[in-house]
């Protein structure tokens, strides 16, 4: 292929709009041809690439462009592109059954300007290409870990890869050496419908497997690679599975599970070396997928131990004070947040009561959830009055550029004098449950939250009634997707809540009514915090 640039181009190009646009047509025709197309310079560095050349060798464009053909996944290419340099007009490459590269040099005006690549794929390549978009689109929809692998599962039985097909994962998704009986998770089974009845027996997500040292999957992970063989499970061999296919799941250098695959004897031919190359290439794609989901899970799970640790039990009130405080976390669809409560011992009987919301999400929220309630301890030290706590919390708070605005409500319990006095800073309104009445959202004057800088918070007092119970939450317990707050409050206003009853009960009650346990089928979307008080009689 020869590029020759004519006056009139050379004109063109150097008006200054021109070549800019005629780039731009340029990549656009390269990304949507049907063949695959690559360019390298003379001194063999890849310098474009098109989706299509991408997706059939395998390449990311991260790890190709810019970069020297020997230091590529491609390396094996360069002979051929040297032939090609030289004048050869056959030098090529089969890269793969079914696949081959063919390397043709570009010269402008006489002189060697480069070297293209096309990428030659059969009908079968084509399809497998296709069937691993497919896979892309289905594998991997969320950042669970189980569900990803339920996917893959069921997608190589959907698509005809095997008629059974399961998955499971390694002791804290790492591999290492194997001694003994492996023992594995099984995070997934799938198998077709004519199959499924006869599997009765096998290990079931959830269960723990064991492999024998000589069974393929242990086999496979020891060596790498797809390993063929008996099951070692007289239940896949009754139902008449006699040869299985075991293939590590990698991701970034790390083995992260298996996958096994059967096809009962006598229903269809073994897999064949183009089956395994399609089955390698989806293991691959979902290794990724899984790698991704057990990442996200472990940061996690190291934001909600960091909460719980920071989240202790608050301290404990003078006598003259009943206490008792939950917290829930969200779902897998949210992350960790930053609610928080905390009780402090102030002169005279009195305790001051506070919950909390830092905005955002995370270990980020976590930490800063536990800096906000060390100075919030801190200046309650002062013995300042509730709206007067807010407004050093608010300065010290905004002092610090990155710090993330938080929520808080402050109740001062002073069973002595029977009296409750709030301060709010962006916090849901108290609600006061009183034997016999209906329960009522105090109505509190709402500052800022803290960070805001503008420190404009004011307190309320209102009579503690005998037997009355002081509840503090945050917006977990009550906000809908799609619904108006003032809806969500309104269902919490109308509770018939037992005021008597013993506290622990109590915020089962409230939140079982308002259906804020997380389950399978109502997952938590955002986590809650609750703190109950009453003072004693």
């Amino acid at each position: 292929m020869q590029a020759e640039t004519s006056d009139q181009d050379a004109g063109a190009a150097g008006s200054g709009t021109a070549e800019p646009a005629r780039a731009a047509l340029l990549h656009a025709a390269l990304d949507s041809a049907p063949v695959g197309l690559a360019v390298l310079t003379p001194e063999l560095r890849w310098i474009e690439a098109n989706l299509a050349f991408l997706a059939l060798t395998g390449c990311p464009a991260t790890e190709l462009l810019h970069h020297p053909v020997a230091d590529t996944a491609l390396a094996a290419l360069e002979p051929a592109l040297r032939q090609a340099l030289a004048g050869s007009r056959t030098a090529e490459l089969g890269l793969r059954p079914g696949l081959t590269l063919r390397c043709r040099r570009l010269t402008t005006a006489g002189a060697v300007a480069g070297v293209l690549v096309s990428a030659d794929a059969d009908e079968q390549v084509r399809s497998r290409l296709t069937l691993l978009k497919t896979a892309a689109d289905r594998i991997g929809t969320t950042l669970d870990a189980d569900t990803t692998c339920a996917e893959l599962a069921q997608f190589a039985v959907d698509t005809g890869i095997a008629e059974f097909a399961a998955v499971d994962l390694l002791p804290g998704g790492q591999g290492g050496a194997v001694a003994g009986r492996l023992r594995l998770h099984r995070a997934a089974l799938a198998a077709s419908p004519a199959l499924l009845p006869r599997l009765v027996g096998l290990a079931q997500p959830g269960e723990t497997v064991r492999y024998p040292q000589d069974a393929p999957a242990t086999l496979s992970l020891l060596a790498g690679r797809p390993t063929a063989g008996a099951p070692h499970s007289p239940q896949a061999t009754a139902a008449g599975i006699d040869r299985l296919l075991a293939v590590p799941l990698t991701a970034r250098g790390r083995t992260v599970g298996l996958l096994s695959l059967a096809r009962p004897s006598g229903t269809a031919p073994g897999f064949g070396a183009e089956g395994l190359v399609l089955i390698e290439d989806l293991c691959g794609h979902a290794a990724i997928s899984i790698d991704n989901a057990l990442r996200y899970s472990r940061s996690q799970g190291v934001a909600l131990d960091l909460q719980r640790a920071l989240l202790a039990e608050p301290a404990t009130p003078h006598p003259n004070l009943e206490l008792a405080t939950r917290y829930l976390p969200s779902g897998s669809s949210s992350v960790v947040g930053g609610d928080w409560y905390e009780a402090v011992r102030l002169p005279f009987g009195r305790t001051l009561l506070v919950i909390g919301d830092v905005m955002g999400h995370g270990v980020e929220a976590a930490v800063d959830m536990s800096t906000y309630r060390s100075m919030l301890r801190y200046t309650a030290s002062m013995d300042l009055p509730p709206h007067r706590i807010l407004r050093q919390l608010d300065a010290l708070i905004s002092e610090n550029d990155s710090a993330r605005p938080a929520t808080c409500l402050l109740a001062l319990a002073d069973p002595n004098r029977r009296r409750w006095t709030f301060a709010s800073a962006g916090h849901l309104p108290p609600a006061l449950i009183t034997p016999g009445l209906p329960t009522e959202l105090v109505q509190l004057p709402t500052g800022p939250p803290l960070g805001s800088g503008l420190a404009d918070y004011e307190p309320l007092s209102r009579p503690q009634l005998p037997g009355q119970v002081l509840l503090m939450y945050t917006d977990g317990l009550v906000e809908r997707r799609h619904e108006d707050i003032d809806t969500s409050l309104a269902r919490l206003a109308e509770l018939p809540l037992p005021a008597a009853a013993d506290l622990e009960d109590l915020l089962d009650t409230v939140l079982h009514q308002l259906s804020a346990v997380p389950s399978a089928e109502n997952p938590a979307q955002d986590d809650t915090a609750l703190l109950a008080a009453r003072a004693r009689a």
